[in-house]
């Protein structure tokens, strides 16, 4: 039976065609990226400054190493983030947004995945130099734990939560 007026229940979701809700979920998806990109921005271009300070050359190889390795994952965030721009300059025009929406959500996701990287890569770097202290990956690891709570646990329990019949 479907959900309408009829019988009391309420009607749910959008009335809307297949281009009109790729419309919209492109719109949303621009607002969510334009948040990331700036964050990972920012993080990547001070990353960039490190390597000309005096400081660089006292790091050790195990820190040396952190610091390309979050060097190249913050690279990679940052074409990720951005490559739904790209996408759709390339293929607006094409009708073809729906699946556009699509390949831009997962590289957004992917994005994040990255940007999750290169900020527990910087901390990890970050608390290694300023403490030298043992408990220094704890610490990360629960940083880690919450960046994956607030950005993949919680809205992953909500989606089950709240779509599931």
């Amino acid at each position: 039976m479907p959900d309408t007026e009829q019988g009391g229940s309420r009607r749910r979701g959008r009335n809307e065609t297949e281009e009109e809700r790729a419309d919209r979920m492109w719109t949303e998806l621009i607002q969510e990226v334009r948040v990331a990109q700036m964050g990972v921005q920012i993080l990547f271009g001070f990353l960039l400054t490190v390597v000309f300070t005096p400081t660089y050359e006292d790091l050790s190889g195990t820190d040396k190493t952190i610091y390309i390795v979050t060097v190249v994952m913050g690279a990679c965030a940052t074409g990720a983030l951005i490559g739904p721009v790209s996408l759709h300059r390339l293929v607006s025009g094409r009708r073809i947004k729906p699946q556009a929406v699509r390949w831009a959500s997962r590289l957004t996701l992917l994005g994040l995945a990255l940007l999750l990287v290169t900020t527990s890569s910087s901390l990890l770097l970050i608390l290694r130099v300023a403490s030298h202290d043992d408990f220094v990956p704890y610490l990360v690891a629960g940083v880690v734990c919450w960046y994956l709570l607030c950005w993949f646990g919680l809205p992953m329990w909500a989606r089950y939560r709240h779509t599931m019949r």
